[in-house]
């Protein structure tokens, strides 16, 4: 889910640049910067980004580069033209000096300075939203190129975890005679140890079979790894989902591990949980 696109324009004499920076995370967390005056385009960008994506962390920044822009005055003769009318009809008293051009210049409203924004803000608004498309288009191509090749590392993982999973099952631990083995074992220490009554043993006996059986294990690690490998091959949204099926094959590799009661059946346990480990940690960068 990590990607990073850009989109570039110019719009009048005004520069714009979109930059957007995705990186992982289990929901979607959309932070938008944009310069003051412009929080509408912003939320049309949210807008777009939360409608193409469904997980990730993203910082989107608007950057506006302007002209300096140049003073331009401006007199209103016509106001200019009264007050002078108005001055020269009004008597001076004594010691009163005729009105001068500076002074009625003084006058508010008479001269007025603009300054040139440098773009018109209609065009500039439908130049930013046609540079929003654009962005989240190469967002969303840089994801998807990165999903192909976690595609191809999350169905590695599949296959490892299907191969140990297909191990403990062949495992020479698992065999009748082996399990007979270790309970004749167990039972013969249980014996050794005197003061049980044959009812007892057989219980002690029933006991141990139930804890080294991993049938039920083996069973759901398969179910989970046939729902994975359906999903891979759907393709779509599947991050969260696949996030779920990580956390229940964790659970398994553990439960296999703590029944296991031969060593080899336990190193298989440990890789397994091993690998579970990474696919989960691989499956936070799905979207």
């Amino acid at each position: 889910m990590t990607g990073f696109a850009r989109a570039a324009g110019t719009t009048g004499a005004v520069q714009w640049l979109w930059e957007i920076r995705s990186v992982n995370g289990r929901g979607l967390d959309i932070r938008v910067r944009v310069p003051n005056g412009f929080e509408a385009v912003g939320e049309a960008a949210r807008a777009a980004l939360s409608k193409a994506l469904s997980r990730g962390q993203c910082q989107l920044n608007l950057t506006l580069t302007r002209p300096e822009a140049a003073a331009k005055v401006r007199i209103d003769e016509s106001l200019l033209a009264s007050l002078a009318a108005a001055v020269a009809r009004v008597p001076r008293p004594a010691g009163v000096g005729p009105a001068t051009l500076d002074g009625l210049l003084a006058v508010r409203g008479v001269v007025e300075t603009e300054t040139d924004a440098g773009a018109d803000p209609e065009s500039l608004n439908r130049d930013l939203t046609a540079g929003i498309d654009r962005l989240v288009a190469d967002l969303v191509a840089a994801r998807q190129a990165e999903g192909a090749k976690l595609h191809a590392i999350v169905g590695g993982q599949v296959e490892a975890i299907t191969g140990l999973t297909q191990a403990a099952e062949d495992c020479p631990a698992r065999r009748p005679e082996a399990v007979r083995a270790r309970l004749a074992a167990s039972v013969a220490a249980l014996v050794d140890a005197g003061g049980l009554d044959p009812d007892r043993l057989h219980q002690e006996a029933v006991l141990l079979a139930a804890k080294a059986d991993v049938r039920e294990e083996l069973d759901r690690l398969r179910a989970h790894l046939s729902a994975a490998g359906e999903m891979l091959a759907q393709g779509g949204t599947i991050g969260r989902r696949l996030d779920f099926l990580a956390q229940e094959l964790g659970r398994e590799a553990n439960t296999l591990c703590a029944k296991a009661g031969d060593i080899t059946l336990s190193r298989i346990g440990l890789d397994l949980k091993a690998v579970v480990e990474q696919f989960r940690e691989q499956v936070q960068n799905v979207e």
